[in-house]
């Protein structure tokens, strides 16, 4: 894979990791409304629906903030008037206590647009959640797209000899009928998604071939992507008793799950085992509304594994955003040659993997867990068209292509 992207790479983790979140604040999701997928890239006037947890339980004023960004997510040009209708910050109204938990927590949820806040145009934005002192509590990115141009998406096998085992190429091609784009090198951008994770988005495609309303990007191996593995994953829908993935489970203040010990699969062969690409669904059996009535779980993980010398060892999803901190980093332990961490999480299906980091904070996401072109994944294409003369970028349009073997 290309310099620029490790760099990039790079920079946003170190980014990641100057920014902490409140050890009470859990199970944030943030999802379109009512649809069955993960993805915050909407189209314009979807509604999207932020929830997260309060485990200290006591009806915090919590408040939300929208910014509009640029393609590689830079403050926006724009005055939030000029991109919302409305008010661009306001109190979070839906707020419930948990019910019949062991772990008590208030669930908080907000639905964009609503009556006091509508987006009117396209881009990337965040959203911020503060607190009673205006705070920043964390944030989350969603992309809001027109449907201008139609994109269409290729996934393969990479050609390039050196990686043709371990990496998939995205190429797509880009049509514009309705838009006469004068300079498409400076005035069309363009992000690549795996599996909805900004964390290892590629932002700096040019087209390589101009037609007649048509852009064609067909690169080799600036648009690779490591296939990664199969996520890992764990149920904890039912709550008393162990399952396949959980070798016991023992009562205390919450219930403790202590997940069966993982392998390094670096070495090994391809094996399919079906995910949901990182993401994770909270559900439980005990209750009818899982929004509150799911109980929180301590999950004990181990990795079975010799130490890994000059690096650290990090549990990784959707369930804490991709992100590196204190909070899912594991421990090694000597005397059972084990890494081991512990996590409090909210009943459901999750889906997770082990990355390393080195001392210049670059994460590999495939040293633990294995590499393969075969590796079911789910790629997003973004096309930002910003002409010249105006002073943010519009989405136009997206495409999504899948890498399936079978």
């Amino acid at each position: 894979m290309h310099s620029t992207f490790f760099n990039s790479l790079s920079i946003l983790f170190l980014i990641t990791s100057c920014f902490v979140q409140s050890q009470n604040i859990k199970t944030i999701q943030l999802k379109p409304l009512g649809a069955k997928n993960f993805s915050t890239i909407v189209p314009l006037g979807n509604i999207l629906e932020l929830s997260f947890d309060d485990l200290e339980a006591d009806q915090k004023e919590y408040s939300y903030k929208i910014e509009q960004f640029s393609f590689d997510w830079k403050p926006s040009a724009l005055l939030s008037s000029e991109y919302i209708d409305g008010f661009d910050q306001n109190s979070i109204q839906e707020v419930e206590n948990s019910f019949n938990t062991l772990q008590s927590y208030t669930h908080y949820n907000v639905q964009i647009p609503n009556a006091t806040t509508n987006i009117t145009k396209s881009g990337n934005y965040q959203i911020s959640v503060l607190d009673e002192d205006d705070t920043v509590v964390f944030t989350r990115r969603f992309t809001l797209y027109e449907s201008i141009a139609t994109v269409g998406v290729s996934v393969l096998r990479s050609r390039n000899t050196k990686t043709i085992n371990q990496q998939q190429t995205v190429q797509f091609i880009v049509n514009h009928n309705a838009l006469n784009i004068n300079n498409p090198s400076q005035e069309i951008k363009v992000a690549v998604l795996q599996n909805n994770n900004w964390k290892t988005a590629i932002t700096d495609l040019k087209p390589q071939f101009y037609r007649k309303k048509q852009l064609e990007y067909k690169y080799v191996n600036a648009s690779n992507f490591w296939g990664g593995n199969e996520f890992l994953n764990f149920d904890t829908k039912v709550i008393r008793t162990p399952n396949l993935k959980t070798a016991r489970v023992i009562q205390k203040d919450i219930y403790h799950h202590y997940l069966y010990p993982q392998e390094v699969r670096a070495k090994k062969s391809y094996t399919y085992n079906p995910d949901i690409n990182g993401q994770f669904v909270i559900r439980t059996l005990e209750g009818n509304n899982p929004d509150t009535e799911a109980d929180y779980v301590s999950l004990h993980f181990a990795l079975e594994t010799a130490k890994i010398s000059d690096k650290e060892v990090y549990l990784y999803g959707a369930f804490n955003n991709y992100a590196i901190s204190a909070t899912n980093q594991m421990t090694y332990d000597e005397a059972v040659g084990m890494y081991t961490a512990t996590i409090i999480l909210k009943q459901g299906f999750y889906n997770y993997s082990f990355v390393t980091k080195n001392s210049d904070a670059v994460l590999d996401t495939h040293e633990i867990s294995g590499t393969h072109y075969q590796t079911e994944n789910e790629y997003q294409v973004l096309i930002y068209y910003k002409p010249f003369g105006t002073y943010y970028d519009s989405v136009i349009g997206i495409g999504t292509g899948f890498f399936n073997q079978r």
